[in-house]
């Protein structure tokens, strides 16, 4: 697209769509479009056709047979609507009495109608948090959100005490059980053994016992 021609006005449909491959992108790299389709449900083809017009707009950069990056202005607006989405999902959370298995829906819907004032008023009223409910990252207002080395539950030796710091989930049912279980963000625990070939996970939270199975430990990200 020529720098001098004015932007079309971005669909919701865009919006997620630079909010997926941000999400599936790692350190940059390209992102397939089955990928793509698979994470928001839609057929290759139809991907294959947003993602044309993506380019057009320069919001995307494509390679035949080497999958698709996002442009400098296509990174800000996909980092714009996770600030959105995380900010919402803390505010429901944090003044709406919403748990942290009901939010991601209504943030999903609420991203795309919100204006940036109120979203700044969100921020303000939250006391500008740096993660959401789950322990993820929020950008900041320029894009810029601070980077930690985690590690999963699953990898933390027996007799390691460490803080749990994210939940790498938005399984409904996963988010609840962890929930009842006392394993969210912030929970420190201390692992005191753990079977061998992929078993479970005995761990120490509070005083009190608890078993988590290794599907679960992974996804539990946890600073030392």
């Amino acid at each position: 697209m020529s720098a001098d021609m004015p932007r079309e006005p971005l669909t919701r449909s865009t919006e997620d769509y630079l909010k997926a491959i941000y999400q599936l992108s790692t350190d940059g790299a390209a992102v397939a479009t089955t990928d793509l389709a698979t994470l928001l449900a839609l057929t290759p083809a139809s991907v294959t056709g947003m993602i044309k017009r993506l380019s057009e707009q320069g919001l995307t950069e494509h390679e035949r047979y080497r999958g698709v990056r996002l442009s400098v202005e296509g990174r800000r607006v996909a980092l714009r609507m996770l600030r959105r989405h995380r900010l919402i999902e803390a505010y429901l959370v944090g003044f709406l009495g919403y748990t942290w298995d009901t939010v991601h829906a209504e943030a999903e819907h609420l991203e795309h109608a919100v204006t940036d004032q109120l979203v700044e008023r969100m921020a303000q009223a939250l006391g500008h948090p740096v993660f959401d409910p789950h322990g993820d990252p929020i950008p900041d207002i320029d894009g810029r959100f601070a980077e930690f080395v985690h590690v999963p539950l699953a990898d933390v030796a027996p007799g390691e005490t460490v803080t749990i710091r994210r939940a790498d989930t938005r399984d409904d049912g996963r988010l609840r059980f962890l929930a009842a279980e006392g394993l969210v963000p912030g929970t420190v625990v201390t692992v005191t053994a753990r079977q061998p070939y992929n078993g479970p996970s005995s761990v120490e939270v509070g005083g009190e016992s608890r078993i988590v199975g290794h599907e679960l430990a992974t996804i539990l990200l946890c600073s030392r």
